[in-house]
């Protein structure tokens, strides 16, 4: 890839050769997504399928976070422009040709999550944590947790996940198959690159064939559960426990529903 975008909290850079990296850089806030990084995130997914890039590694900033997901700080409106920008930064309903690495080095929660369950191979630190806690606060996870994570660790694992808002441990997460391993004694990112680079060394052909027939399959499903995704987000935006749940989320407090 020959352009480099430099603006935060997105950081992209070459890690040997046809390797990227992405580090997502918002460590105040856990490393968490505004909408307008989702935007540039979006665009950059084109860039990447387009280059001669043959993996990708995806990691957080730090220690403490992989991504906490969207930030819900500012506006929470979801037109259904936005929802189309969210769905391409999370890899939604949009195939994807190259094999995508996660290195979780902390907190992977929300769209966090969402964004974890479009890469192909997931290696986090011990300390990591994964929870997809939308429904404490009133908000309906539509970044595809509902509608992939049940094909990608079975029915139980995800609707605990999904209906609790629990977090749980990296053995934990790597027990249901949520991620491949946890890395332990050397850093999560190092492994991540040793795999991407095997991946790099095998022929881009056969290996961007395999990853464009299971990622088309994917995005199928996911566009062919789209049009509820959306109405549900919607209701649940117009249900009369969204304002309590944000305000909840906000005020660092549990809500009262």
């Amino acid at each position: 890839m020959q352009e480099r975008e430099q603006a935060m909290p997105l950081i992209i850079r070459d890690a040997g050769p046809h390797v990227v990296v992405i580090t997502i850089d918002n460590q105040a806030k856990r490393n968490a997504l505004t909408r307008a990084d989702l935007g540039e995130l979006a665009e950059l997914w084109g860039k990447l399928d387009a280059s001669p890039c043959r993996a990708v590694v995806v990691t957080g900033a730090g220690e403490k976070g992989f991504c906490s997901g969207a930030d819900i700080g500012g506006d929470l409106s979801a037109s259904t422009e936005l929802a189309a920008t969210i769905n391409r930064g999370l890899l939604k309903t949009v195939p994807f040709s190259k094999p995508i690495i996660a290195a979780v080095n902390g907190d992977c929660a929300g769209g966090g999550v969402e964004l974890l369950i479009a890469t192909d191979i997931r290696l986090a630190a011990p300390h990591a944590r994964f929870g997809l806690p939308e429904v404490k606060w009133s908000i309906y996870p539509f970044g595809g947790a509902a509608v992939k994570l049940i094909h990608q660790i079975g029915y139980v694992h995800a609707m605990d996940l999904l209906l609790t808002g629990r977090l749980i441990d990296a053995s934990a997460a790597a027990r249901i198959g949520l991620v491949n391993e946890v890395v332990d004694g050397r850093p999560v990112l190092d492994a991540a690159l040793e795999r991407a680079r095997l991946i790099a060394e095998n022929s881009p052909s056969a290996v961007q064939a395999v990853k464009t027939q299971i990622s088309r399959m994917i995005a199928e499903h996911a566009q062919s559960r789209e049009a509820l995704d959306q109405e549900l987000g919607d209701r649940v935006r117009a249900g009369p426990d969204f304002a309590e749940g944000v305000a909840a989320f906000r005020e660092k407090r549990k809500a009262k529903y």
